[in-house]
């Protein structure tokens, strides 16, 4: 996801792509930004976004990189000389001292394109102690025309110390209707993608469920299930047994059959309250418009709160097959949790 212009990013993250913009606009950036957030949010790509939007030779009134200079360009090639990233090391989950060390010698020399230095520090949480150290020395005493950018999805793992000396912009999680969209760029289905859109918030993450023929079972034989609690109260008993447990076998495949099925009973409120525009599971509205009329506010509520009942149950260990067998008689009615 390469970000173009200000307005498109705004369309994703208003909040933090106001801060920033208004910041350019003052000529007031920060010597040193923390961008925190969930995994996919775009934190990586605004800061190659801003890094391009300080570098840019020729930049729009509203600060718009141009895209066309050799600044935007090198930037999106990987190999300007003034923009610096640390990553991870191949071998080791953690930044090395080494890296930060070896980062400090490089702004200490004059920028070699541009009047500005920049670097982003990916997963600034998984810092060695000493390398945390050494980054906070260098924050503290930053170069002329330096700018800091450091990324974590878990800001609570990141020193106070380093985050009091950074500007924290909070990255929150992608509009649903943004990650449709983008997953119907990608040839994704409109059902598939309504799916997946719903149940993350990072466009890989998505992309990767929507072309899973796992996954695609798993949307037909939850939905097999629904149907099943509307009939006889044996058989959704009869389809745990002979398609579900064969389906869904570990822990990590119940909660995502549970997240399947809260999404059903969620549309069916949806279409209760008169607010069906965008629903998990499009090309089952006429079936659950039909449904939804058999079912109170009330019902529907008390379904869904069964459900996110099963996955507590299901984090705190409870045996998998009783826990079904339960949601199952709950959610026909028969059942109460203890």
């Amino acid at each position: 996801m390469l970000l173009k212009n200000w307005d498109e990013w705004k369309n994703i993250q208003p909040q933090a792509a106001n801060m920033l913009h208004n910041s350019l606009k003052k000529e007031r950036i920060a010597h040193a930004y923390l961008f925190e957030g969930e995994k996919g949010t775009g934190k990586k790509q605004a800061a190659l976004f801003l890094a391009k939007s300080l570098l840019c030779e020729q930049p729009l009134p509203d600060y718009t990189p141009c895209g066309q200079c050799s600044h935007c360009r090198r930037i999106e090639n990987g190999n300007h000389p003034d923009l610096h990233l640390i990553e991870t090391e191949t071998d080791s989950l953690s930044i090395k001292k080494q890296q930060i060390e070896a980062l400090q010698r490089e702004f200490a020399k004059t920028a070699v394109e541009s009047k500005r230095k920049i670097y982003i520090i990916e997963h600034a949480d998984r810092m060695t102690t000493s390398a945390a150290n050494s980054l906070l020395k260098f924050l503290e005493e930053p170069h002329p025309g330096t700018t800091a950018i450091l990324l974590t999805e878990q800001y609570h793992r990141v020193l106070p110390t380093i985050i009091s000396r950074c500007q924290t912009i909070t990255f929150k999680p992608l509009p649903v209707d943004y990650l449709e969209t983008r997953l119907r760029e990608e040839q994704v289905g409109a059902n598939m993608a309504a799916l997946a859109a719903r149940l993350t918030n990072n466009l890989q993450d998505a992309l990767e469920l929507s072309a899973d023929e796992w996954f695609a079972q798993a949307r037909k034989i939850v939905l097999k299930l629904y149907e099943a609690l509307n009939k006889q109260p044996l058989e959704a008993m009869i389809k745990l047994q002979e398609e579900f447990h064969q389906h869904f076998k570990d822990k990590q495949q119940i909660e995502r059959a549970l997240d399947l099925l809260l999404l059903i009973y969620r549309d069916l409120l949806s279409i209760q309250i008169g607010k069906s525009d965008h629903l998990a599971y499009p090309d089952q509205r006429a079936h659950f418009e039909s449904r939804s009329l058999q079912l109170s506010i009330k019902r529907l509520t008390e379904c869904m709160e069964a459900i996110f009942e099963a996955k507590r149950k299901l984090q705190a260990n409870m045996n998998s097959q009783l826990l079904m067998e339960q949601l199952v008689l709950k959610l026909q009615g028969g059942f109460t949790f203890v």
